[in-house]
């Protein structure tokens, strides 16, 4: 007869010292991540990391413009373009190009200046965010692995370009663990006109414990969680409904221990036990009690073309004042006609100047809020996307993909501000400084969070595996 317990042989000295060991690394801890000792979860599922060094950040939001918005109109500033308008594009070699042959020189159609006492050069299709560059760590030498939309997209949240491997949030989840019994440590706040490339894929726990995966929330819907309310039925009273789900949660913990540890039974009882709390977090987070006319107009709330993004950036603030780590919030859906995200193959100029008027103010309005509160100290807020776009023509007034070089930007959480690490060509066409991938953006935010990426492993099929892959190097420039 197997035992239902594993072997002391095999409980390695972190679960020993957790299990029978007791207080004092969990006492030093719940000290480092800021939380009280008894969030701080022992179960297999849900069990933390002890931080490697000590941290300068607890939590983080992800920023993502699906559809892969453009450097060349937002962040990366080339006088080469707009010297060269119009002429054929030849920056030497073969141009490799996702749909199309090379078109002509395209500048920006939005006009560039400089802003803060770094000088940053931003166009003006992201006003707001120009008056945040000083708090903001450029990267204009991202590159990526792939020029298309759902591996690359995965690349960047999961850092494979195949799905099935742990988004960034589970990988947080699941090195730090909890801060609070009553919210999800991981959720993610998609655009309201649908999911990105791969969709749950994106946000998903992949081969670690399912309780790690990302929970979808809609905060524009009358019920931002699904299925968190039972249906009006007037035979299933309150009382009833709370008596059906003790008899399943005796019932599956029964089940769970007549068997070797299941991480996705588990998971399935920790949902249903906070389910049960969120059926009064959730309306208290999501409802706005408390926040003033001039916060709400601050995100662009009083604004149709900005309430989405602006409600999404809001409930993401109070959703990390109340204990959960990880929020995930999209700009963008998937591909459909009209476009409803960033991927501007036949009109740029509507296309990008729809998608930025709906995030600019929100994005910034977050970092600002988060600021003045303080938060911007201990969180890590970064803005990325799949892939970048062209510096020549699409047709006539597009850009195609361009992996070869594209932006992303961090702030907070011990990251240095008003500072570029990296550079693209002069066109923008090919990163050649200091080139970035994922996998260095990554090391660089879980190293803010006190661990080491090459640390955090699991074994998966017989290999270690871990966020950043075989890749990654912490991005020491950009540090505090």
């Amino acid at each position: 007869m197997k035992s239902k317990h594993r072997p002391i042989s095999s409980i390695s000295r972190r679960d020993f010292l957790w299990h029978y060991g007791g207080g004092l690394g969990g006492l030093a801890l719940a000290h480092l991540m800021g939380c009280d000792l008894k969030t701080i979860p022992t179960g297999l599922s849900q069990k933390p990391v002890m931080p490697h060094h000590l941290p300068k950040a607890k939590r983080v939001i992800q920023l993502f413009m699906s559809g892969a918005a453009s450097q060349v109109d937002t962040f990366d500033y080339k006088p080469e373009l707009i010297k060269r308008a119009g002429q054929q594009f030849d920056p030497g070699g073969k141009v490799e190009l996702f749909q199309s042959a090379p078109g002509v020189v395209m500048p920006s159609p939005w006009e560039w200046k400089q802003y803060g006492q770094s000088g940053k050069w931003v166009s003006s299709l992201v006003p707001h965010l120009a008056r945040c560059v000083d708090d903001i760590a450029f990267l204009p030498a991202m590159t990526a692995t792939s020029n298309i939309h759902g591996p690359a997209t995965f690349m960047q949240n999961t850092g494979f370009v195949l799905p099935g491997f742990p988004s960034v949030g589970s990988w947080v989840s699941y090195g730090l663990g909890k801060m609070t019994d009553n919210l999800p440590t991981f959720v993610v706040l998609p655009d309201s006109r649908g999911y990105g490339p791969g969709g749950q894929k994106n946000w998903d726990a992949g081969f670690l414990p399912s309780s790690h995966q990302g929970t979808l929330v809609r905060p524009a819907l009358e019920n931002p969680i699904a299925d968190l309310f039972p249906p009006e039925d007037k035979y299933l009273t309150p009382q009833a409904d709370k008596d059906g789900m003790q008899v399943l949660k005796e019932l599956n913990q029964s089940h769970l221990k007549g068997r070797e540890y299941d991480s996705r039974l588990e998971g399935r009882i920790q949902s249903y036990e906070l389910a049960a709390k969120l059926q009064v977090a959730a309306p208290e987070v999501f409802g706005m009690e408390g926040e003033s006319d001039g916060i709400k107009k601050l995100y662009g709330l009083d604004d149709p073309i900005t309430e989405d993004f602006g409600r999404n950036c809001l409930i993401a603030r109070r959703l990390l004042e109340r204990g959960t780590r990880f929020v995930q919030i999209w700009s963008g859906a998937d591909n459909a006609h009209p476009r409803r995200n960033w991927d501007s193959h036949e009109d740029l100029k509507k296309d990008h100047g729809e998608m930025a008027a709906s995030m600019d103010k929100p994005a910034a309005a977050l970092l600002i809020d988060l600021k003045q509160r303080g938060m911007l100290e201990d969180t890590i807020v970064y803005w990325t996307t799949e892939f970048g776009r062209m510096p020549c023509s699409q047709g006539s007034a597009g850009r195609d993909h361009n992996p070869f070089t594209f932006t992303s930007w961090v702030a907070g959480g011990g990251i240095k501000g008003g500072v570029t690490y990296g550079a693209s060509d002069e066109w923008s066409y090919k990163a050649v400084e200091n080139t970035t991938y994922c996998y260095d953006l990554h090391a660089t935010i879980l190293h803010l969070l006190g661990i080491n990426h090459e640390r955090l492993t699991v074994q998966n099929n017989g290999i270690d595996r871990r966020l950043t892959d075989v890749h990654g190097h912490v991005i020491k420039d950009i540090l505090v």
